[in-house]
């Protein structure tokens, strides 16, 4: 009873602010949730909703479980965010992003603005660039995806579609890029499309403007961009099956590592770029805040699942194996702590600093730092500056691939450096 009493004064307090709440009798709030983190313009909470958590932020305009109830435990939503019915844990959602009935979306997801998604939705560890569209029927987990410059020319994702982030050999080391980030934060590349009813079996990198036929279940690298995608499906056999057995583990290694490298040029990118917007707005840098939290475990995430294929790799079955594919699983685990301890430091590099100061510079000069919204200014940005915001980026990847290369040569990644 003293529970329900908190939770009643809790709405009060809502009500009070302005918060829209048709039936607060529905509606549970948890004692810890601070109500001076919930904008009191234009937000609407419907019945049967639940809001937990310390850290969660709801800006103004947001709606809550028009469709269907919606639970809410520690997020940050920005302005016009509408969640219209189900679970959402620890992610962050940007300016009208929006997610249908049935959404189960769990940690480690950001959201930028305009994203959709239809109904039934699952995301876990998932990072979806502005405009990025998901149907219905989907999981998407472990993954991160770009493309498009508007809502009329996005990237997008059928119905049906699954993200394979699951192993026979019971790890996660399968996060795919689908796009970039050094390109995709520019708001200038042709979206990607991927057709119904199909899936990536992950890690696999995607290029931009390509088009997966419906029913593709992808299972390679398609890094060039502009292309239609038919991928057959393998034929019918069966052979010996050797657990962690992990054939083609270099590509997964050095998948695994540009997926870092991606996150780490995407912290650069808010800590330069996106914070001062969004110091701009109400609940900003809450949202800001929210978003380097999830990077930061997103990055620990990867590392954790790498390490623990490393170990998996060395097991009693590698006796099975030809002597040059143990070779390579030895090296790698290895030499695990190593490649942790260049994907978590910072970069010492003349060459991608200078390239830093160059696009800033630029950034700034070209209308960086007046009152336009982000996404009015990025899309705005002459090519030739958004060029050099490219190579800045890109260059933090390239230094980190370039890094493992050169500290860990035994491993054989990244040959064109």
């Amino acid at each position: 009873m003293d529970f329900q009493l908190k939770s009643h004064k809790k709405i009060r307090q809502l009500i009070e602010r302005g918060v829209e709440i048709s039936n607060p009798g529905t509606l549970d709030i948890g004692e810890e949730v601070n109500a001076d983190q919930i904008s009191e313009k234009g937000v609407k909470i419907y019945p049967g909703c639940r809001i937990y958590g310390s850290r969660t932020v709801i800006s103004s305009g947001c709606k809550l479980g028009y469709e269907a109830p919606v639970t809410i435990e520690d997020c940050q939503l920005g302005s016009a965010v509408e969640l219209k019915g189900g679970f959402f844990s620890k992610s962050v959602f940007l300016d009208k992003a929006n997610m249908g009935m049935g959404a189960h979306v769990r940690e480690g997801c950001i959201l930028e603005e305009q994203v959709s998604g239809a109904h039934s939705v699952g995301l876990k560890q998932t990072i979806l660039f502005p405009f990025v569209t998901l149907g219905s029927l989907i999981n998407f987990c472990d993954c991160f995806m770009a493309g498009g410059t508007s809502r009329d020319n996005h990237s997008e994702v059928g119905s049906s579609y699954i993200h394979f982030n699951f192993t026979s050999d019971a790890d996660k080391t399968t996060p795919s890029l689908i796009g970039d980030v050094p390109r995709g934060v520019m708001l200038n590349q042709p979206p990607i499309f991927l057709g119904g009813q199909g899936g990536i079996i992950g890690p696999v990198r995607l290029g931009y403007g390509n088009v997966v036929a419906a029913g593709s279940i992808l299972r390679h690298d398609y890094s060039q961009d502009n292309q239609l995608i038919f991928e057959k499906a393998p034929a019918s056999s069966v052979k010996d099956y050797i657990p962690a057995a992990y054939p083609g583990i270099d590509r997964v290694v050095e998948n695994n590592i540009l997926y870092v490298a991606n996150l780490t040029a995407l912290e650069e990118w808010y800590t330069h770029i996106r914070k001062p917007f969004l110091g701009a707005q109400p609940f900003g840098l809450l949202l800001y805040d929210g978003v380097m939290e999830q990077l930061s475990a997103a990055k620990k995430e990867r590392l954790q699942r790498l390490k623990k294929m490393a170990q998996k790799a060395v097991s009693p079955s590698l006796k099975q194996l030809k002597s040059e594919s143990i070779s390579e699983k030895q090296a790698l685990y290895k030499h695990m702590e190593d490649i942790e301890d260049v994907l978590c430091e910072k970069i010492q590099d003349d060459i991608t600093e200078k390239a830093q100061e160059a696009f800033l510079q630029e950034f700034r000069q070209s209308g960086g730092n007046d009152q336009r919204p982000y996404i009015e200014t990025i899309q705005k940005l002459p090519p030739d500056v958004s060029a050099k915001g490219v190579k800045w980026l890109q260059g933090i990847v390239d230094y980190y691939c370039q890094r493992i290369s050169t500290v860990i040569p035994s491993l054989k990644l990244f040959g064109t450096f």
